[in-house]
């Protein structure tokens, strides 16, 4: 047996965000490894479908509608993966969404709508299955930031927020297990460009336009072309790293290198950024 199907094989595992992307990714794989999966989505159908998807695999799979800003909903729908399947192992909290809006005009609306799905989110699920991962005595946490997460993007003020906050959170979690000596653990993730639907999905306020993304179609289909990784392998690379539990798992080169980046321009970076985010949002080529 693989150490990977070690690690998997016989535990259930929470997702949040199931229904597309590195989430669907992650119920394939852990499905494949012997895994029981506990699947949400805001979107009731395509977890469905992804349970569907899995119905070859003899494992047990329970599905839910989860609104991840919603507090009392993800508690619920813990406390019913619990019942239902006995035990949790795994909670990753993967669901999230996008927002390119400069700080200068971004409403309250909007930010708060971000903040609460990328980072509340991530709390209240953390909060609701924490105890149950505690019960296992090698429970894990597995939160996904970003690589801006590491580093602060112009247009991308918010999800910076959330992402660093998801960040420091986990990082801060994790140090405070390891002193307990629970068994449980915690990872942060930092994926880089994946090729999902966050981009087209992604909101894009009126004041874009001032930082010369006017057309916002446009504007999607130019971020969407630094996608680089594929879901699987992103979802590849996130149970490897749980697996061998570490602390900060970073998925593609462009989150290798936005991380080397980082350590060695802690600072410079920010002008680095600066240009290439304003030829990329300017440049119509």
């Amino acid at each position: 047996m693989s150490r990977l199907a070690q690690r998997y094989r016989g535990r259930v595992a929470a997702i949040t965000g199931a229904g597309s992307g590195i989430g669907r990714a992650l119920a394939h794989q852990l499905a494949g490894l012997g895994c029981h999966l506990a699947l949400s989505d805001v979107n009731q159908a395509s977890v469905e479908a992804v349970a569907a998807e899995l119905a070859e695999h003899d494992v047990r799979i329970t599905t839910a509608a989860v609104d991840v800003a919603n507090k009392a909903q993800v508690q619920q729908w813990a406390e019913s993966t619990a019942a239902e399947l006995g035990a949790v192992h795994f909670i990753f909290n993967n669901a999230g969404v996008a927002m390119g809006s400069p700080i200068d005009g971004m409403s309250d609306d909007d930010l708060r709508w971000l903040m609460d799905i990328d980072f509340w989110g991530v709390v209240y699920g953390t909060q609701a299955f924490l105890p149950y991962l505690k019960q296992t005595g090698e429970g894990h946490v597995v939160n996904v930031s970003s690589i801006f997460g590491l580093i602060g993007v112009p247009s991308q003020g918010a999800y910076n927020a959330a992402k660093f906050a998801v960040r420091g959170y986990t990082e801060a979690l994790r140090q405070e297990l390891d002193i307990a000596r629970s068994g449980a653990s915690a990872t942060s993730v930092h994926p880089g460009g994946i090729k999902t639907n966050i981009a087209q999905a992604a909101r894009f306020t009126d004041n874009m336009a001032s930082m010369g993304a006017s057309d916002v179609d446009e504007s999607k289909a130019r971020f969407s072309k630094l996608f680089i990784t594929t879901p699987e392998k992103a979802a590849d690379v996130i149970l490897r790293g749980v697996a061998r539990n570490a602390r900060r798992v970073l998925i593609g080169p462009d989150a290798y290198a936005v991380d080397a980046m980082q350590r060695l321009l802690p600072t410079t970076y920010q002008r680095l950024v600066a240009a290439g985010a304003r030829r990329l949002m300017q440049n119509s080529d």
